[in-house]
């Protein structure tokens, strides 16, 4: 995916989620790592008009080049890149939503996960969401957190692809911004069930190791 792609693929994602209810007013944001550098959403935008022209561009070191102001929390998505890359080496793209029903299930969520298997393809297309503590929007503090709990998990043999900031929202990555879409989607649906259904029952471990032996699930 060249610039000029990237570009429009990010304003159709956040048309998309905007349109349909997971990002509201000027919540949320988008980002995707290019070879030379990265694009995000400008800060305070609403992701339902937004324009690939204005797009903030920053160079590798995070210093922005060019379009409208980009968003505080590209301090985060870099360490997510970061990160994620040391084992998804493709990760390409960062999305960060205010989605109800995650939200909602995050303001009384035990930890230290937002959500047990309780689908499969929830194992299988989001896999483990780790609850960070609250930080204010844009701390730095955040980002670090985020970044070691990464690492954490790539180390014990289960990469992840979301993590949750509770009360703002997920942030979720992958190889592509479809992909990624298509990721919060399905924890948006699963916390939509378990508000639904609280205590709802997780997978048996049974369960859980047929769906990482056929289908390669990092759970």
């Amino acid at each position: 995916m060249n610039e000029t792609q990237a570009r429009e693929e990010i304003c159709r994602l956040g048309r998309s989620l905007f349109e349909r209810g997971y990002v509201h007013a000027t919540a949320g944001n988008i980002s995707v790592r290019l070879d030379d550098g990265f694009l995000i959403t400008p800060t305070d935008a609403c992701l339902g008009f937004l324009d690939p022209a204005r797009l903030a561009k920053l160079d590798l070191q995070g210093q922005q080049v060019s379009g409208d102001k980009g968003s505080k929390t590209m301090a985060l998505h870099r360490q997510i890149y970061a990160a994620a890359c040391e084992h998804d080496a493709h990760t390409r793209c960062v999305i960060h939503t205010h989605s109800t029903h995650v939200v909602a299930l995050s303001l009384n969520a035990p930890g230290p996960e937002l959500l047990p298997p309780i689908t499969p393809y929830f194992a299988m297309k989001v896999g483990h969401v780790p609850l960070v503590r609250y930080h204010r929007p844009g701390s730095p503090d955040a980002a670090h957190e985020v970044a070691e709990l990464i690492r954490q998990y790539a180390a014990r043999g289960t990469p992840i692809r979301a993590v949750m900031l509770p009360r703002l929202g997920p942030n979720v990555w992958h190889d592509t911004p479809a992909a990624a879409m298509a990721t919060l989607e399905e924890l948006e649906e699963t916390a939509r069930l378990m508000l639904l259904q609280p205590g709802t029952p997780a997978l048996q471990a049974h369960e859980i190791d047929d769906l990482r032996q056929t289908f390669g699930a990092r759970w």
